[in-house]
């Protein structure tokens, strides 16, 4: 126990020198032994010679920097692999003569938007952005596009060619009925194709369609890369609250708490109970009948999903421990519930292509499949859910109300969000998709240097993107 904890303190500090743990204006705590003058706020407030018991430092008012007239800013930051152009900065891939090419940017990297960014998505080597105003709500793409999957951008020089890579965020316009009312609510990202959910016209898809994944029928021989069509998805009577992307399939949350699938069913990641592709976007039933679920998620072909009563479901892949739990089979056709023991009660669940994790109600996480799962090089794969300790979150003795509010999972890494705002990732790193500004594999969480209040994030097979609020 002692040398685990000297192992804590030693990656702490290693997290401190190396993103150099930016400071957060919002935040008054431990303030031992202050001797000198410390002005907080745009009050001016000083407390000056003064020497504040630690225990009572989180009793003191909190003041935030800031006059009249200054108001919190929404910003996106941006790091991992850059060649793609998945992260939008032209200049990291055509830069200024005698500037050499930037192939990977380990630390977040402020990319700027003239609106306010509502929600991310990170697909393989491409990125979705959405906004919303009063007036209009749009949509942007960046990166790979060579199925389409960013919306079809013509070539200037040879028209009627399609963009195959596009190097800082496009615009993509939806076939909408009421462009004016209607508002783009999520995105999400495959591997080459996307979804995007509306607040009043339902779901639309673009990019491959080989497997059905898009929701409409498979043409035969047909070309998705110069595809200028848009699909809405028809024939879903309730609501969707929630769109995910897996690698070659989709799953569609509604708002009554039911689970609908299509696209890429070899390994089972449809549910319906079989291994076949399907395009119809179908009901999923088997342990799912009759419960409520809140929250699923996939991102290659391993499926999650939560009940309102803390359960948690899984089908698909199983070849790497995910859910080893219910069989010793490598695949799964039908949602099946996991026989977990003291965990909790489950809000959360993430997936990649290898992990798993999952969050209960007081803000601890679990890890468990095959790979980096953050609890230090010895454990490489567990079938069972394994507790990563709070202390690597920022719960200690002056901070017990910091806890993780959500978790993420990318092709082979983790991110986690807490209460104070904080990023934390671990996991593989040879792209620098995990933003601490080196490229070396991540054995444990460690925090990131956002300069800003993270409130979202996407990660993706090599990259991330974080949506951030802060003063300026």
């Amino acid at each position: 126990m002692h040398n685990t904890l000297n192992c804590v303190k030693l990656l702490q500090n290693k997290g401190t020198y190396l993103n150099r743990i930016f400071f957060k204006c919002q935040t008054l705590s431990c303030l031992a032994n202050i001797s000198q003058q410390t002005t907080v706020s745009s009050q001016h407030r000083t407390y000056s010679n003064k020497y504040v018991h630690e225990r009572e430092a989180e009793d003191l008012t909190v003041h935030k920097f800031g006059g009249d007239h200054r108001q919190r800013k929404h910003r996106v930051y941006v790091w991992g692999y850059a060649m793609t152009g998945s992260l939008g900065v032209p200049t990291f891939i055509k830069p200024k003569p005698r500037v050499p090419v930037r192939k990977k940017q380990t630390a977040p990297y402020l990319l700027y938007f003239d609106e306010k960014i509502s929600d991310v998505a990170c697909g393989y080597g491409f990125s979705l952005f959405s906004s919303n105003s009063l007036n209009s709500s749009k949509l942007w793409g960046t990166g790979i596009n060579t199925d389409t999957q960013i919306g079809y951008h013509e070539k200037q020089v040879n028209r009627g060619k399609n963009l195959e890579y596009v190097i800082a965020p496009a615009e993509i316009h939806l076939p909408l009925k009421s462009p004016r009312s209607t508002r783009v609510i999520q995105v999400a990202c495959g591997r080459a194709h996307s979804l995007v959910l509306t607040d009043q016209e339902g779901v639309f898809s673009l990019g491959n369609n080989a497997y059905g994944q898009c929701g409409r029928k498979v043409i035969e021989d047909e070309d998705y890369s110069c595809n200028m069509r848009i699909h809405n998805i028809s024939g879903i009577e309730d609501k969707i609250k929630k769109i995910v992307c897996g690698q070659d399939h989709s799953l569609f949350l509604t708002e009554s708490g039911q689970v609908l699938s299509c696209g890429w069913g070899a390994d089972g990641q449809t549910g319906r109970g079989d291994y076949e592709s399907s395009s119809e976007v179908s009901l999923i039933s088997g342990d799912l009948k009759g419960e409520t679920i809140v929250d699923v998620t996939t991102y290659a072909d391993c499926c999650l999903a939560v009940s309102d009563k803390g359960d948690v479901f899984g089908w698909g892949n199983s070849e790497y421990n995910q859910l080893r739990l219910v069989t010793d089979e490598t695949q799964i056709a039908e949602p099946r519930r996991l026989p977990l023991k003291d965990v909790g009660r489950v809000v959360s669940v993430a997936t990649g292509g290898t992990v798993c994790a999952l969050l209960n109600d007081s803000g601890d996480v679990y890890v468990w499949g095959y790979g980096i799962l953050g609890k230090g090089p010895k454990l490489s794969e567990s079938k069972r859910p394994e507790p990563i300790p709070a202390i690597l979150f920022g719960r200690r003795e002056l901070k017990e109300h910091v806890k993780v509010t959500r978790i993420f999972c990318g092709m082979h890494h983790f991110a986690a969000l807490t209460s104070d705002g904080d990023l934390y990732t671990w996991g593989q790193n040879s792209h620098g998709s995990l933003g601490l500004g080196i490229h070396l594999d991540q054995y444990f969480p460690l925090k990131v240097g956002v300069p800003a209040e993270v409130i979202d994030v996407a990660c993706g097979v090599d990259h991330m993107i974080a949506l951030a609020k802060t003063f300026i």
